[in-house]
């Protein structure tokens, strides 16, 4: 497939060089095979031989045909039947005798059916297509047929054909060409065993007109089909091209940062793939944008964050030199490890919240059983003694609650809806964790019965650094990032997390988690 793919490139290099717009491109895709169509002019010259052939084919008979017919007449009948055939066909006949002599011309017995065009005499169209039958010859390498002129002497050995049929007494054809550039066709014939010969001459200027008449058709074909294929091409460069101009201009204008509010347009009337791009294309840059601006706020609030620890360390350590209480020196001993703990929780949550991201898009997911997970988190906080006497529930369904996610991470969530759960808990209190399955979604419910979150802050809860804690809390025991970093993985999992009203039985807080049931659970 790779070798394909770097095939398929070398020839879009050869056959477009770097550089080409893409409006050159579109008109050369589309006008090239018209143009090869169009060489197939040049072809009409086997035409115009198959009519030759076929020409000479009936010229020899009618001179054969003519020939035993005069033969076989009386002299006084020969005159006469020259005359008609020559009237009637369109051709004139000369009659020779034994010695060469001629006879009788039916051009001189009757009026001539056939007279050539003078070239100087006719219209410029007429020129135009002389020129153009010279022009198709020279470029078909065509053989250029001797001009057609009268011999001054009336002899039947001025003319070769008639020489030949005197010498070997069979018919003979030549071709010769008219002042105006139409075929002229010569038949020689014998005329019975007494050496007399017959002589026709056609100036076919049907063969003309007709590979002309072909040619200007197929040329007024090739030419309007060039007209709408350009214009068609023009239309969908235009259609494509100035589309992806706007785009590219608008993305070249989010690269350099210059200016803040940039808008990508999102082409909302076209239902194309370029409507689809320019769509993902603002969808991208608005994400950007958006990822920018949290990096921004995630970086002041981390410098914030930090700052209080450590101005509060430092006047420990300041102080520290200065204190010669003992009591007084245990306590600020007591703040500093106190402020260094919490530099130390701050930067392990601030590392692992801005890895998250990075991490999952890289993990790969396995199905996971969300009802064994908040098991056994559960069972290990109580293994521990860090439930604070506060009794936890696992409400379960009749199947397994299975999930595609990364196990670590999703055990995150649940430690800290649980430790979120635990912190606002009173003593003896109750927590419930439900966890059910509907409509291919899990949902897991973590409700307590602390003071509840008010409305107007049910979003401002999983802010980074956003941290409520109840009073009689220790200061500085929370990043303010669990909540963060909880819904922060279930949005990778293409879950949420968000906070519902709690069953009147409890009156507290409740989150709710909620993730894709795993396939094989949907089906």
């Amino acid at each position: 497939m790779a070798e394909e793919t770097e095939a398929a490139s070398r020839f879009e290099r050869l056959a477009f060089p770097i550089g080409t717009s893409l409006t050159k491109r579109i008109l050369a895709v589309n006008l090239i095979p018209l143009l090869v169509l169009a060489g197939s002019l040049f072809f009409l010259d086997s035409y115009r031989r198959q009519l030759l052939d076929e020409r000479f084919k009936l010229a020899r008979i009618e001179a054969q045909i003519t020939a035993e017919a005069l033969a076989g007449a009386q002299s006084e009948r020969q005159e006469a039947l020259i005359s008609q055939i020559g009237r009637e066909q369109g051709m004139r006949l000369r009659m020779y005798d034994s010695e060469g002599a001629l006879i009788a011309d039916s051009f001189v017995l009757d009026e001539p059916s056939f007279t050539f065009d003078d070239p100087v005499a006719e219209p410029f169209l007429e020129d135009l297509a002389r020129w153009t039958d010279d022009a198709v010859n020279f470029v078909v390498g065509a053989p250029d047929a001797p001009s057609y002129v009268e011999p001054d002497s009336t002899d039947a050995d001025s003319w070769p054909e008639l020489a030949r049929v005197r010498q070997q007494g069979l018919s003979q054809i030549e071709l010769r060409r008219a002042p105006d550039g139409t075929p002229v066709i010569n038949a020689a014939a014998p005329m019975g065993n007494n050496g007399a010969s017959l002589l026709t001459t056609r100036n076919a200027v049907d063969i003309t007109q007709a590979v002309r008449t072909a040619r200007s058709s197929l040329m007024t074909i090739i030419l309007l089909t060039l007209l709408v294929s350009t214009v068609l091409s023009l239309y969908l460069a235009n259609t494509i091209i100035d589309p992806l101009r706007r785009l590219v201009r608008a993305t070249q204008r989010v690269r350099l940062g210059r200016e803040r509010d940039i808008e990508v347009p999102r082409m909302q009337e076209r239902g194309d793939e370029i409507g689809l791009l320019a769509r993902a294309v603002s969808d991208m840059t608005a994400t950007l944008r958006h990822r920018i601006d949290a990096v921004e706020t995630f970086a002041a609030d981390v410098a914030h964050e930090i700052k209080n620890p450590l101005a509060s360390l430092r006047s420990a350590t300041e102080s520290l030199p200065k204190m010669t209480d003992p009591e007084l020196r245990a306590q600020l001993v007591d703040v500093a490890a106190h402020d260094v703990q919490r530099i130390d929780r701050l930067v392990s949550e601030i590392s692992e919240a801005s890895r998250i991201d990075a991490e999952l898009s890289r993990a790969t997911f396995e199905p996971v059983d969300l009802c064994e997970l908040f098991a056994n988190v559960v069972a290990r906080k109580q293994d521990r003694g860090e439930t604070q006497g506060v009794t936890i529930n696992v409400e379960r369904g009749d199947v397994p609650a299975r999930v595609m996610g990364v196990p670590i991470r999703l055990e995150r969530v649940a430690e800290n809806l649980l430790d979120n759960a635990l912190s606002f808990s009173p003593k003896g209190g109750r927590i419930l964790i439900a966890i059910s399955q509907a409509d291919g979604r899990v949902q897991v419910s973590v409700c307590d019965e602390g003071p509840g979150i008010p409305q107007d802050a049910r979003e401002k809860v999983f802010l980074r650094f956003h941290s409520h804690r109840p009073d009689e809390e220790s200061f500085g025991n929370h990043s303010g990032l669990g909540l963060a970093i909880g819904r922060t993985i279930a949005e990778a999992h293409d879950g949420s997390l968000r906070v519902e009203d709690a069953p009147p039985e409890f009156g507290g807080a409740c989150l709710l988690l909620e993730l894709p049931a795993a396939r094989e659970m949907i089906a």
